[in-house]
């Protein structure tokens, strides 16, 4: 299967990009760059919302795969993004409560891809992540998901915690990964949930967690004290799984 390059590189083809509707996740602007074009990439991107990162030379010398940066990369979706409201209509559809996954901070595009596999075959509804300080939509996620983004849609959201609180208005109730939580098996699972899985070193933000309605432990009896990301949810949305099924 092929995968749609997401780097672009250049003025002329960064400003195509924008204005042909491309998703563009981040955009690394050489620091202290003034000039026309650049004005006009930068005012596109406010159009966007993309999140705008001002990078020395190097740091753009790096990320080009051309050599022919001209001062400006962008970081373009491998897939286009869904809305919330596209994730609650899969579930109408279905004829099922909603099952959502939400993603505090992940940044591994493994651990990404592999969390959406997992979410498509749990029957999850969708996934939603943040926009600042994760993963996008790149092309090793698509990769990693071995398919399943073609399925299952993933939203992009400013504020993960509003978010949950506009779920929650909807019905919705939201269970997160947490060692210090109630052990799975005791919490009720049933009905319409969101499972919020944290990032890799950090876990589920405060905020976050705060706006949970519960948090869900897994048992551990090895010698180390936690699971990977992609592994944790696997478990987790099984347990939500085998819930919804009795």
């Amino acid at each position: 299967m092929a995968y749609e390059e997401f780097t672009i590189e250049g003025r002329n083809a960064v400003i195509e990009a924008f204005r042909s509707g491309r998703t563009i996740d981040k955009l690394y602007l050489l620091d202290g760059c003034q000039d026309g074009p650049l004005m006009t990439i930068r005012r596109e991107a406010g159009k966007q919302d993309t999140v705008v990162r001002y990078v020395k030379k190097e740091r753009l010398d790096q990320l080009s795969e051309t050599g022919k940066h001209q001062g400006v990369v962008a970081v373009a979706a491998a897939y286009s993004y869904a809305s919330v409201e596209d994730i609650l209509q899969a579930a109408r559809d279905r004829g099922e409560a909603p099952f959502v996954f939400l993603l505090d901070g992940i940044e591994d595009p493994h651990n990404l891809g592999a969390i959406i596999r997992t979410a498509n075959l749990a029957g999850a509804h969708g996934v939603i992540i943040p926009k600042n300080h994760a993963v996008g939509l790149t092309a090793a996620v698509a990769r990693t998901s071995a398919g399943a983004l073609n399925y299952t849609p993933v939203a992009k959201v400013t504020n993960l915690s509003r978010t949950i609180e506009d779920l929650k208005k909807e019905g919705m109730w939201f269970v997160c990964a947490d060692m210090g939580g109630t052990l799975m098996y005791q919490l009720d699972l049933k009905g319409p949930i969101g499972l919020v899985i944290g990032g890799e070193g950090e876990g589920v933000s405060r905020l976050v967690r705060e706006k949970c309605d519960m948090t869900a432990a897994i048992p551990m009896k090895g010698n180390i004290d936690s699971l990977n990301a992609s592994v944790a949810a696997g478990v987790l949305a099984y347990e939500i799984v085998r819930q919804r099924s009795l």
